[in-house]
């Protein structure tokens, strides 16, 4: 049976609850002491300055439901919102966060066990990406077999 959203989002945060982690608040769409965005864009927007080592949180590990906006395309095209398919807006991104805690191999393992095991998604229907590389960082092939070896299609 279909799940809510409602439903996807306790489930993702209980998840990470249950692994020690904080669940956190979502934060203001317009970020706090940041000139360098106009909305908060990503789930990690909050964190920014724990991953820099600017700040440091009482905690190690975090999960989020955080309110996102984006606009699409390299150029401030808010105008075309609404009027365009193509344009999204408003979004919730769930997110875990581990902050010198833990790494790759744990993140990936979370991530199939969440989906497989508690969402019951067909790991048969699912893509596990990585990165591809590029001219000054190699591909991520440490995750490529993390992925296989936690029990991933290749």
């Amino acid at each position: 049976m279909p799940l809510s959203s409602q439903e996807i989002r306790k489930q993702f945060l209980d998840y990470f609850k249950r692994r020690k982690h904080t669940v956190v608040a979502s934060s203001s769409l317009i970020p706090a002491g940041d000139p360098t965005l106009l909305f908060t864009n990503a789930g990690m927007v909050q964190f920014k300055d724990t991953f820099l080592g600017l700040e440091k949180r009482d905690y190690t590990r975090a999960t989020t439901a955080q309110k996102c906006m984006r606009v699409s395309g390299k150029h401030n095209d808010l105008e075309n919102v609404g009027p365009s398919p193509r344009h999204h807006t408003f979004f919730e991104m769930l997110g875990n966060f581990s902050f010198g805690d833990y790494f790759k191999k744990q993140a990936i393992e979370y991530a199939l066990d969440l989906l497989v095991n508690h969402l019951e998604l067909d790991p048969a229907r699912l893509w596990f990406t990585i990165f591809e590389g590029d001219d000054e960082v190699p591909a991520d092939e440490e995750a490529a077999e993390l992925w296989v070896k936690v029990g991933a299609p290749p």
